[in-house]
């Protein structure tokens, strides 16, 4: 297993330690390790740095490890780009939850999910109609979901709305986990965040809004935030 930490690497966007902007974990402090390379192309991606591995650098597992294990953060988030594009993902998160650092994925919901370990905290982003991409969504993935598990739905107008209302009814995501987000496209003011707030109440759905805390703290453009 030793020779193969040095040995496997993996294509880095950036590692950098901030605050969980998003997800049930947010406001939390935590490190993230973005992975480089996305098989999608979301309307309104705000990494698009991380789509290509053009800028990547390479690094073996056993670096990564490094570069994380002399923090008291013990939360560790990998993110993309697409983490499960690099099948090596599931070796670092083995050796994350070995080192105990609780290890949060998220993942675009195109790829299959299955392979990573159980320990792992899953954080599934179904796209809705607006990214140009839900036809994408391989919904064979909600089978593997577990109640620590989170589903998220990125939602710009109504339209992604009902969407995401009409998936969460049809593929029974309440009698898998209680997380269900709805992170409302940012926008100044957060005047469509109020909107979607609105239709939440008005239809009494049982899911959490998920605004971006760090989009709201810091630039929206700023990297390693």
């Amino acid at each position: 297993m030793k020779n193969k930490l040095i040995q496997e690497q993996l294509y880095i966007s950036e590692i950098f330690h901030s605050i969980q902007g998003e997800s049930t974990y947010a406001g939390l402090p935590c490190w993230f390790i973005r992975l480089a390379g996305c098989n999608l192309n979301c309307s309104y991606c705000d990494t698009k740095y991380a789509l290509s591995r053009i800028d990547a650098k390479k690094m073996k597992i056993s670096e990564i490890i490094n570069s994380v294990n002399d923090s008291n953060c013990k939360l560790v988030e990998i993110t993309g780009g697409e983490p499960l594009m690099q099948s090596e993902v599931n070796l670092l998160a083995e050796e994350l939850i070995k080192n105990k650092f609780k290890v949060l994925i998220e993942t675009n919901g195109t790829l299959p999910i299955n392979q990573l370990p159980y320990e792992v905290i899953k954080i599934l982003d179904c796209k809705c109609p607006s990214s140009g991409e839900s036809k994408n969504m391989l919904f064979e993935n909600f089978e593997y979901i577990s109640n620590k598990d989170e589903v998220k739905f990125v939602i710009s107008d109504k339209i992604d709305y009902d969407y995401a209302v009409n998936i969460i009814d049809k593929y029974l995501l309440h009698s898998k986990t209680e997380n269900i987000l709805f992170s409302p496209v940012y926008t100044e003011k957060h005047k469509f965040a109020a909107q979607l707030v609105q239709w939440m109440i008005d239809d009494n759905i049982q899911v959490r809004i998920n605004m971006q805390l760090h989009k709201i703290l810091w630039s929206q453009d700023e990297r390693g935030r």
